[in-house]
């Protein structure tokens, strides 16, 4: 007769508590049962893979009620319990359940339990030989400030939070680079992972690293990755052979055995915080592995978040500052206000800017114009009646793309042909307000048209590899002037851009969004920071950036002039302490969703009724959110604050409880430490 124990599995779903299965002990092909082993059992009419988390001799559960494991995907050591806790730390902090956690983040195909991919995936696991760093490569001889940074990072024993402060262009790659080399040194086995914020960022950087570690195998993590190449990457980051990860913020969730060192490169960026399903801080996930690990963690940036700089303030966080760029005479760029109360635009530009970009021209330097708004138009509109163009799902506009011809909406994807006529009143005379990329293109072609200019945007690389592709162009000198959002504002090393112009940043002025203006000082500072990275142009010029704004007496743009941000953060963090904001306060969202918004603020007073202790928190009104529909589906908040992180996590673990037992036919979800309100 076959003996039997008691595994407990975690599912990838809903519901927050562990299953019990029977395990055949001794059986053929069923190993000894250990937690972290993954394992297939059957669940409702299906089968499901699953993780044990505990191993036991009994059950609560009447055993003839009880079903029995299947399989065990025996291909795939099992996961070990650091990265278990890791996935129950997360999974306790943003409230959610743990196998919601974990199991998403292992391959698809070793969760549909694919044996002939498995088996090919693990036939190809190869350790590459050969030295750690490429022989034949001359180093960077490093500034004194990066030989001391270097120099911390890798004599740091056990854990130790490090907030690589550095203008843009004062080396930090290759201070990673460098600390990564001796990292590998200290160990045979150890392993380290570099994240960045997005997946076009990967591409250049992998390069870098290739280069510099010919010896090492360095494997990629990131959402545009086939099923197969993930499956292949985390089975090499899993088993140790991968040596260097490099990965987007889904990367922190990845098994590392041998994690030694962790580089959070652009650490302030808002991308790092995931938006859908778990709602979860890659950043902050890599602090706390960090602590769990003992190892040092580098968070590096020319504008640190205000959470980060408050860490450092407060003794928590070391800081390693970069004062001056890496390159010989590379200075940063001078900044320009141009006031556009006083000097007018013409289809966008400031005749300053245009006078700017054709002395660029003449000397074959590039230049970069900078517009985070893609399309021709943000609307179409009617002069006559006053229709405009709004998304007949959304509270939104439907954005004009001319290359098209075409309406989109930005925000659940409609698109509708461009009416002939106004549907409203039948004037055949529709007018464009505002502008974008693609009119910027084309208005630029008007004043310059023998200039090879080249838009960068989502629209531009949709297809796989437009965007490496663009961006070999810019680096080869094909190409004259840039058009870009803000995936082009940051991490690309342009060596002949002498020119960046900023078209339109006012309206982060006016946000609801209390970060709006750190974002917005933090956009300005990266894209500034391409301009003038190779040094002085052959022509002696020092690179200049221009903002075309209507309030040049800003505080946020007078800070910019002198690249200033210490003393700009230095008066936010007041600001945000007299408000009670973070980093000085805590926060929690709680979303609803209907068909009606009424019937979502509805739920939102009901949820305020089940709040344990509420003297506790600030409980704020529940409102429509500001994009209120989105696809017909209508939205509404409550935001929960309190100047007490543990207090706030212990009501939301008595609260959400409640919440998942209130019948309503609402869609919710909380959001820990939301990134924009």
């Amino acid at each position: 007769m076959i003996q039997h124990c008691i595994v407990q599995v975690v599912l990838d779903t809903p519901l927050d508590f562990y299953f019990d299965y029977r395990y055949p002990v001794e059986a053929e092909n069923f190993p000894v049962p250990k937690i972290g082993m993954l394992v297939v059992v059957p669940f409702g009419r299906r089968e499901e893979a699953g993780l044990i988390v505990d191993v036991k001799e009994e059950s609560e559960i009447d055993e003839n009620k009880l079903k029995d494991v299947v399989s065990v995907i025996s291909e795939i050591p099992p996961l070990r319990t650091d990265w278990i806790d890791l996935c129950r730390f997360a999974a306790g902090y943003y409230q959610r359940p743990l196998g919601e956690v974990a199991l998403p983040s292992i391959p698809k195909n070793i969760r549909a339990n694919k044996k002939l991919a498995l088996k090919r995936a693990v036939k190809a696991l190869v350790q590459v030989p050969g030295n750690i760093v490429a022989t034949n490569m001359e180093k960077p001889v490093l500034l004194k400030a990066q030989e001391q940074a270097v120099s911390a990072i890798v004599k740091t024993r056990g854990f130790k939070p490090f907030v690589l402060y550095g203008v843009t262009g004062s080396g930090k790659t290759e201070i990673y680079l460098q600390a990564i080399e001796e990292k590998l040194k200290q160990s045979d086995a150890m392993q380290v992972l570099i994240m960045v914020p997005e997946i076009n960022l990967t591409p250049q950087l992998e390069v870098s690293v290739r280069s510099r570690f010919p010896g090492v195998t360095i494997a990629t993590l990131h959402s545009r990755l086939t099923e197969s190449e993930r499956l292949k990457n985390w089975l090499q980051i899993h088993t140790g052979v991968a040596r260097i990860v490099l990965g987007t913020r889904l990367a922190i969730l990845a098994s590392m055995p041998q994690l030694g060192l962790i580089v959070v490169d652009e650490e302030h960026d808002p991308s790092y915080k995931q938006q859908e399903g778990l709602r979860y801080s890659a950043r902050d996930l890599a602090v706390w592995r960090a602590n769990q690990l003992g190892i040092p963690v580098v968070l590096g940036s020319a504008t640190p978040s205000l959470e980060s700089w408050q860490h450092v303030l407060s003794g928590r966080y070391v800081k390693l500052e970069l004062p001056e760029r890496a390159v010989k005479d590379a200075v940063l760029p001078a900044i320009r206000l141009i006031d556009a109360t006083r000097e007018p635009l013409q289809n966008g530009f400031s005749p300053s800017l245009i006078n700017a970009i054709k002395r660029r021209l003449e000397k074959s330097e590039q230049s970069l114009l900078f517009l985070n708004r893609r399309g021709y138009a943000p609307v179409i509109t009617c002069e006559a009646c006053g229709w405009i163009s709004v998304c007949e799902r959304c509270t939104a506009y439907m954005v004009y793309h001319k290359s098209h011809h075409l309406l989109r909406c930005h925000h659940c994807g409609l698109e509708r042909p461009i009416p002939r006529v106004c549907p409203d009143c039948g004037n055949i005379d529709l007018q464009t307000l505002g502008r974008g990329t693609q009119r910027i293109e084309e208005g630029l072609a008007g004043y310059f048209p023998d200039a090879r200019i080249l838009r960068i945007d989502a629209d531009s690389t949709r297809k796989k590899g437009s965007l490496e592709a663009a961006l070999e162009m810019v680096h080869k000198g094909e190409i004259d002037i840039v058009i870009g959002t803000q995936m082009i504002s940051k991490g690309h090393d342009f060596q002949n851009m002498t020119l960046v112009g900023v078209l339109n940043p006012d309206t982060a002025l006016f946000s609801h969004d209390y970060r709006a203006g750190e974002r917005l000082f933090s956009q300005l500072m990266q894209v500034a920071g391409r301009a003038g990275r190779g040094g002085v142009s052959e022509h002696g010029n020092r690179s200049e950036v221009l903002i075309q704004t209507r309030y040049p007496m800003h505080p946020l743009y007078q800070a910019a002039l002198t690249h200033d941000y210490g003393n700009y953060v230095s008066d936010l963090l007041m600001e945000r302490q007299n408000a009670g904001l973070p980093p000085f306060g805590f926060q929690v969202l709680l979303f609803a969703e209907a068909r009606k918004v009424e019937n979502a603020l509805d739920f939102l007073r009901q949820a305020i009724d089940a709040i344990p202790e509420p003297e506790a928190v600030i409980i704020n009104e529940p409102i429509p959110m500001a994009m209120m529909r989105i696809a017909n589906v209508e939205r509404a908040q409550l935001l929960i604050e309190s100047t007490s992180r543990g207090r706030l996590q212990g009501m939301l673990k008595e609260w959400i409880p409640v919440l998942r037992n209130m019948k309503t036919g609402i869609r919710w979800h909380i959001e820990v430490d939301p990134m924009s309100i």
